[in-house]
């Protein structure tokens, strides 16, 4: 009997790439970052903590720059899409690869939870004064502690929300049988026969995002030189 195809879904090709692999990279070193960035503050690890979030700064940077210069699918232009995209989606007639309309979203929203953590991280000090972010001293002392209050509570509690929400959806498209994790571990997927295929990104150009994402880590990381305080 022919395998039959689950409503919602067209006609699959062969196998081909989906991400590459600095996507690939970032995604996972983020989930573990966050889980790692979660563990440390709540068994009082503080130093371990600030350090965490400087690594995920660092990947953010190289993200943002990834999503300009990368591959067809690591590109904002590649897969932030419109109310429009979104409803073609829901009606089966998306026929992409990579980030779905819908997914695009979720993205988008977990990048910008973790830049706004990052930064309220970057600018708080603790209870006690005995830590604080690399450029605390560009604000006030009251700044320092609303920002403070913000990262420990609302924006930890946004992150977690969009954890679980991802993991939703991976069980969801388990179930329907479609596995979002093994292409974000091999890169490929087996992709609709009107798909466009992936046109990968440069390994020069990946070097220099990462170049330049290392360099304003460091440059942060060193309380902003040449910036008033």
């Amino acid at each position: 009997m022919p395998r039959q195809i689950p409503h919602g879904y067209a006609p699959l090709s062969r196998r081909q790439r989906v991400w590459d692999l600095p996507v690939r990279v970032v995604h996972w070193l983020l989930a573990g970052l966050i889980v790692f960035s979660w563990w440390s503050v709540h068994n009082h690890h503080t130093d371990w903590h600030i350090w965490s979030g400087i690594a995920i700064l660092t990947l953010l940077i190289f993200r943002l720059l990834w999503g300009f210069f990368g591959s067809s699918t690591a590109r904002w232009t590649g897969f932030i899409r419109g109310p429009r995209g979104v409803v073609d989606y829901l009606r089966g007639r998306w026929y992409g690869i990579g980030h779905t309309p819908l997914g695009a979203l979720s993205v988008v929203a977990m990048f910008l939870a973790l830049a706004v953590q990052v930064g309220l991280g970057l600018i708080a000090e603790d209870e006690d004064g005995l830590f604080f972010g690399p450029l605390s001293i560009l604000v006030s002392t009251d700044t320092s502690d609303w920002a403070r209050d913000l990262h420990e509570t609302w924006f930890e509690t946004a992150i977690l929300g969009l954890v679980g929400l991802h993991l939703a959806a991976i069980i969801f498209y388990r179930v329907r049988g479609k596995s979002l994790t093994r292409p974000m571990i091999t890169g490929d997927a087996a992709l609709d026969s009107r798909a466009q295929p992936m046109r990968p990104g440069k390994w020069w150009v990946a070097l220099i995002c990462l170049a330049v994402a290392l360099g304003i880590a460091r440059w942060v990381v060193a309380g902003a030189p040449g910036l008033p305080h």
